[in-house]
């Protein structure tokens, strides 16, 4: 098992991972990275707080893409889908926006642009960044796909 399926063994960010994410959420914010690596905040649907997470964002013909390297359970996406899609984008600036989940036929070259952008999520999704389309739509329905639009 390599060292980043293991921080997140379970389907869940562990101690470490967690220490990671909330560094990189406070790094992503910034703005001081590329654009498309951002954090997402997002009210918990148990705890009513605001939970921070960094993420990649897959860009596909000029349209902003968030995916779950973790599945349907991660708790980001169980979060989004409680908040109805509304949530808060932060890098360098302040971003209200609605997700919405894309569907699974579309999914496959949204992945494929994800896992050339985000390294850390190799590990978590079975195919290779190279692979053909195909590969990709075999797993697509293990992976939500959140599209990105601006809430004004």
């Amino acid at each position: 098992m390599t060292f980043k399926r293991w921080m997140y063994r379970d389907g869940r960010p562990h101690t470490l991972a967690k220490v990671l994410n909330a560094g990189w959420a406070r790094i992503h914010s910034l703005g001081l990275l590329p654009n498309y690596l951002v954090t997402l905040e997002v009210v918990g649907r148990k705890s009513g707080k605001i939970v921070s997470l960094p993420l990649a964002m897959a860009v596909v013909n000029g349209k902003r893409y968030l995916v779950s390297m973790l599945g349907n359970d991660a708790n980001w996406v169980l979060n989004v889908q409680a908040a109805g899609g509304r949530a808060t984008l932060r890098h360098g600036i302040t971003e209200e926006v609605i997700l919405t989940e894309v569907g699974v036929s579309q999914r496959a070259p949204i992945l494929k642009e994800y896992l050339r952008r985000a390294p850390g999520a190799r590990p978590h999704i079975p195919v290779d960044k190279d692979a053909p389309l195909a590969e990709f739509e075999q797993v697509a329905a293990d992976y939500p796909v959140f599209l990105v639009r601006n809430a004004h």
